[in-house]
């Protein structure tokens, strides 16, 4: 079962790579419209995040004999597949304007359509939920911890810059201003 996970964490590097190539497509689009990227330095920790978060679950899977949990490895799968599928559901929403890095897009327009219904920031709660449960799956505590802490700083860092910006725009404050930012209102 080692095997299966160390090839589902290449599997999920191998898709990560991909969504940068989809990500750097988009952002080319953008900037032919007038958008520009706006300066963000925690982009690079966040990448390093992601790329640590692969490396050391199998690490410490192989080196610290983690062994695979069946109750668990099901459920932290279930999870995985879910947060992947809110984070498809956003790039397909967002279509053209989806991009891994802040991107002046409210100049093109809001969107408000799919998960966008209810939040200002869903993919990062897809994020969030992914970077937990894929170490999980087969019990790198260590690094399902570590590495859910991690981002939730660096996300808490981004979000500043990310919002600072949105939020400056008055269709965006409009549109979104009165949502949550990650979980939707119930009442």
């Amino acid at each position: 079962m080692t095997a299966a996970y160390i090839s589902l964490l290449v599997l999920v590097g191998i898709g990560r790579l991909g969504e940068l190539g989809i990500s750097r497509r988009n952002q080319r689009q953008l900037e032919k419209q007038g958008v520009r990227k706006i300066p963000e330095p925690h982009f690079r920790w966040m990448v390093l995040l992601h790329g640590s978060v692969l490396i050391c679950a199998g690490a410490e899977v192989l080196f610290l004999h983690r062994p695979l949990i069946p109750g668990l490895a099901i459920s932290m799968a279930v999870l995985f597949v879910l947060s992947n599928a809110l984070r498809w559901w956003v790039i397909r929403t967002l279509r053209e304007h989806w991009n891994v890095e802040v991107m002046e897009s409210t100049r093109v327009g809001v969107v408000t359509s799919g998960p966008y219904r209810w939040v200002r920031h869903p993919n990062y709660v897809g994020v969030v939920f992914e970077i937990f449960s894929l170490p999980m799956i087969h019990t790198a505590w260590i690094t399902a911890i570590v590495g859910t802490l991690g981002y939730l700083e660096i996300l808490r860092r981004r979000i500043r810059v990310e919002d600072g910006f949105l939020m400056s725009d008055p269709a965006y404050r409009l549109a979104m201003g009165g949502k949550p930012r990650f979980m939707p209102r119930l009442f």
